[in-house]
C-alpha cells in the first residue's frame, strides 16, 4: 500500500456510521503508512478535550482541521497539498466521495499516484439532482475509483459519472467485527436488567429518524401482542423522533410494551442486539428517494449476533439480508408485513435458530473487516 492519506469530515470522536466505517478500516491498515486530515468535532473546551484524547489513542497520525465541518474550500485543498508533501503521501482516500472528491484533480497535481473516493448512500441521492449530479459526474472524473457500499447505490451513482468512471467502480462496503458480535455477547443480562427475562423480544438498534421505521414496528405491535402475548418492543438508540415514537406507542396502546433505552454506548451494542429474539428495522424511503439507507450494518451485527432479521426494502437495504436464509426484506413502512414475518419468527424457535446461523456463516465468509480491509489496501 502506497502512504495514504485520509481526507474526511466523518471521523471519530464525532458519533455515526460512516465514522465508524472509517476508523475500522484505519484500524487495519499499516499506521506507519497512515496520516488522517479530518475536521474537528466540535468547537469548545469539551469538544477539544474529548478529540485530543482520542487522536492520543491512535496507532497512526491524526491531523485535525481548524473547522467541524471540512469542505473542498481552497484552504482546505493547500492543507491537503501540504499534508501530502510533508508526510511522503502516494495515495488519497476520501472519507466520503461527495463533495470532499472534488479536490482530486488538485492532488493529483500535487503528485498523488492513487485517488480512491468512497461513497455513502448520500452521494445516491446527489446522483437525482441536476447540480448535485454534475459535481458527482467530476468527482468520478477526478478519481481513479468510487467505491460503493451495494448494488442499490452502484447504479444510481454509476448512471451520474461518465462510462469510463462508472466502470471503474469497485464495492467497498463496511464490515462486521465478528469477534465482538456473536450469539454469547451478554444479552440475558441487558434482558434482566429490563425485565423482559420471560418474554419474547425485539429489537431495534438504529438512530430514531422516521426512516428506519421504529414507528412501523410500533403500528405492528397491536397485531404481534394478539399472537404472541408479552412480547416487548426494545428499541435502543437516541435521536429526534423519540418523542413522537412515545406519543405514538401511547396513542396505539402498547406503551407498556415499549422499552426505550436512549443512546447506548458502543461497548454495550452486542448486548443490546443480544437481548432479542429477533431483530427488526423495516426502513423506508422518504423524500422522493433522498433520504434512503445506504446499506444498513445493523442487519449484519444482528446476524453475527445470531439473530434473524427483518429489513425494509430502502435503498440498499436488502443487500444486507439473504431474503428467506438470514431473514426477509418487507415493504418499509408496512406494518402487516412487519407483523407476518415477526410473529412467523417468534413462533418458530427452530426457524429462528436456523436464520439466525446461517447469518452468522454469511457474516465469517463475506463481511468480516480483515477480508475488507484487505480489499482497500489492493485499492490503494
Amino acid at each position: 500500500m502506497h502512504k495514504t492519506l485520509i481526507v474526511t469530515n466523518d471521523f471519530p470522536p464525532r458519533p455515526g456510521g460512516i465514522q465508524a466505517f472509517l476508523h475500522n478500516m484505519a484500524l487495519r491498515l499499516d499506521p506507519e503508512r497512515l496520516v488522517v486530515y479530518a475536521s474537528t468535532w466540535k468547537h469548545g473546551a469539551e469538544g477539544r478535550e474529548a478529540t485530543a484524547a482520542f487522536d492520543a489513542e491512535q496507532p497512526f497520525t491524526v491531523v485535525r482541521d481548524r473547522t467541524t465541518m471540512l469542505l473542498p474550500t481552497p484552504r482546505v485543498t493547500r492543507r491537503a497539498t501540504d499534508l501530502l508533501r510533508e508526510h511522503g503521501c502516494e495515495s488519497v482516500w476520501f472519507g466520503a466521495a461527495a463533495p470532499l472528491g472534488l479536490m482530486g484533480p488538485a492532488l493529483r497535481r500535487a503528485g498523488v499516484r492513487r485517488i480512491v473516493a468512497t461513497s455513502h448512500g448520500h452521494e445516491a441521492g446527489w446522483a437525482q439532482l441536476p447540480a448535485s449530479r454534475q459535481l458527482l459526474r467530476r468527482i468520478g472524473e477526478g478519481t481513479d475509483t468510487i467505491t460503493y457500499l451495494g448494488e442499490y447505490t452502484r447504479s444510481r451513482i454509476a448512471a451520474a459519472l461518465t462510462p469510463a468512471a462508472a466502470a471503474r467502480m469497485v464495492q467497498l462496503p463496511p464490515g462486521v467485527d465478528e469477534k465482538t458480535f456473536h450469539p454469547g455477547s451478554g444479552g440475558d443480562l441487558v434482558r434482566e436488567r429490563l425485565g423482559l427475562s420471560d418474554r419474547p423480544v425485539v429489537v431495534c438498534v438504529s438512530r430514531l429518524v422516521p426512516r428506519k421505521g421504529q414507528d412501523t414496528l410500533i403500528r405492528a405491535l397491536p397485531a404481534i401482542l394478539a399472537k404472541v402475548p408479552g412480547t416487548a418492543l426494545l428499541i435502543v438508540g437516541g435521536g429526534p423522533y423519540e418523542r413522537d415514537l412515545r406519543a405514538l406507542a401511547r396513542d396505539t396502546g402498547v406503551a407498556a410494551s415499549v422499552y426505550f433505552t436512549g443512546a447506548v454506548p458502543w461497548s454495550e451494542l452486542p448486548a443490546h442486539y443480544g437481548a432479542g429474539d429477533v431483530f427488526a428495522m423495516p426502513c423506508r424511503t422518504r423524500r422522493g428517494g433522498l433520504d434512503v439507507e445506504g446499506l444498513g450494518i445493523v442487519y449484519l451485527e444482528a446476524s453475527a449476533t445470531g439473530l434473524p432479521v427483518v429489513a425494509g426494502d430502502s435503498g440498499g437495504a436488502p443487500d444486507a439480508v439473504l431474503d428467506g436464509e438470514t431473514g426477509w426484506v418487507v415493504r418499509g413502512g408496512s406494518p402487516q408485513e412487519s407483523a407476518e414475518r415477526i410473529v412467523a419468527l417468534l413462533k418458530d424457535p427452530e426457524l429462528r435458530a436456523r436464520m439466525g446461523e446461517r447469518g452468522r456463516r454469511w457474516v465469517e465468509e463475506r463481511w468480516r473487516w480483515d477480508l475488507l480491509a484487505g480489499n482497500l489496501r489492493a485499492l490503494l
